[in-house]
């Protein structure tokens, strides 16, 4: 268990290892959820993501035109664990 020191402003900082374990890395946001007995639930914030944050993360990255067959290629070499 930790404990941690409340400023007074009533911030407090997570040690690194708790950070880690937690899987947050610096600029990610937590989620606090308060539970009863005076008790909460700390965990990092994932994304739910949506189509429109995907289309063009890619984009200008590289002049490189892939067609479908080169797409399903590089998917499928990827989700077999292969670079």
């Amino acid at each position: 268990m930790s404990t941690l020191t409340v400023t007074a402003r009533g911030q407090v900082t997570f040690r690194k290892e708790v950070l880690q374990h937690l899987g947050i890395k610096p600029g990610e946001k937590v989620e606090l959820d308060l539970l009863p007995d005076g008790r909460a639930e700390l965990k990092a914030a994932r994304s739910t993501g949506t189509i429109d944050g995907f289309l063009g993360l890619l984009a200008g990255k590289t002049r490189k035109v892939a067609t479908i067959e080169e797409m399903n290629d590089a998917a499928a070499a990827g989700w077999a664990g292969e670079e």
